[in-house]
């Protein structure tokens, strides 16, 4: 796989991970890590993607993914992937200098447009890091964590706000880095306003805070929802939001609906990602919409919210043989399918 432009950054500075136990956390997308184990004595990586962490399984580098590190290797150096979510970088950093200690080095990679020059300022707390170096606009920081965070608590770092759905009185809870981690947003409100009527197994793909799946079991509780998303943060926010709300159902981590291969439901909701990282990513969204019918059973039906200029509806009327506008607006639309063969 191509290197992305902050390991190319990383690369030329090979010297700094010679014969080092290191750890790669942050941002994830290529295969840097693997390069690493001819020059470092050791390779970790910390992910909270579960697609990246199944792409390093069958490698010789040591995955440890999950809302939350709680390895107890030692480690030499960090390497750090600005993420898009400053929220997020604010929380990693404060779990991996708890989790990692002092005197450990840190060497912070990023584009530039990510905001990964407000690094000097947010790691302060925990030491110091010196811009060393800059490429094709992305820039290198070093330096070392002389004061870690003290604590760390997963639930200190839950936003709650709430959610009226018509007499309805709901609590979101999300974890930085998720989808609308401080608000609901408006292609979600868009969907809830226009679902269709639901009965039976549903399943909500790309679940984020659980938003979809604690109002569909709120409101039609004959239903059982399961819930997934590629990302431990929100899966970890879906279950929280759930047990705020007292509700239950099914959550867990899947690459769209990989991990429910061979199952069928009646209903898939979905406001389906279109961003991986900084970058616009289709395929995993357009790989949904093709496979949703053979995931239904016999008059299931497909609901999602989508950006209006996504060319969707093709997809979906070549799957389903149909494709209707539930309802639509200047930026998002509401796309329904029903399974009739």
């Amino acid at each position: 796989m191509t290197l992305t432009a902050p390991s190319e950054i990383a690369q030329r500075h090979l010297t700094l991970f010679a014969n080092k136990h290191v750890l790669l956390a942050g941002e994830l997308e290529d295969d840097f890590a693997q390069q690493l184990l001819s020059h470092a004595a050791r390779v970790s990586v910390f992910t909270t993607h579960h697609g990246y962490a199944t792409r390093m399984a069958n490698t010789d580098i040591h995955v440890h993914a999950g809302a939350e590190y709680t390895d107890d290797s030692a480690v030499d150096v960090v390497l750090f992937y600005w993420p898009k979510s400053k929220a997020e970088a604010d929380f990693l950093l404060a779990m991996l200098t708890h989790r990692l200690g002092a005197n450990v080095d840190w060497i912070v990679v990023g584009e530039n447009r990510s905001g990964v020059k407000s690094i000097e300022k947010r790691f302060a707390p925990y030491g110091q890091v010196i811009k060393q170096d800059s490429a094709r606009r992305c820039s290198l920081y070093h330096g070392q964590c002389t004061s870690p965070a003290a604590s760390f608590s997963l639930a200190d770092w839950f936003h709650d706000y709430p959610l009226q759905v018509g007499s309805l009185s709901l609590t979101v809870r999300a974890l930085p880095g998720v989808f609308s981690h401080k608000s609901l947003d408006d292609g979600t409100a868009l969907l809830l306003q226009h679902l269709p009527d639901i009965q039976g197994d549903v399943i909500d793909v790309g679940c984020g805070a659980g938003v979809i799946g604690t109002v569909l079991l709120a409101t039609h509780p004959s239903c059982t929802v399961t819930c997934v998303d590629v990302s431990h943060l929100a899966v970890a926010s879906t279950q929280a939001t759930l047990a705020a709300n007292g509700l239950s159902g099914s959550v867990f981590v899947s690459d769209m609906l990989g991990a429910v291969s061979g199952q069928q439901f009646d209903a898939i909701i979905s406001n389906p990602p279109f961003h991986e990282g900084l970058e616009t990513f289709y395929h995993a969204t357009e790989s949904l919409l093709e496979n949703a019918p053979r995931y239904l059973r016999l008059q299931g039906q497909l609901a999602i919210v989508a950006n209006s200029f996504l060319r969707y509806p093709p997809i979906i009327e070549k799957g389903f043989g149909q494709c209707d506008t539930l309802a639509k607006t200047r930026r998002f639309a509401v796309y329904h399918a029903r399974k009739a063969r």
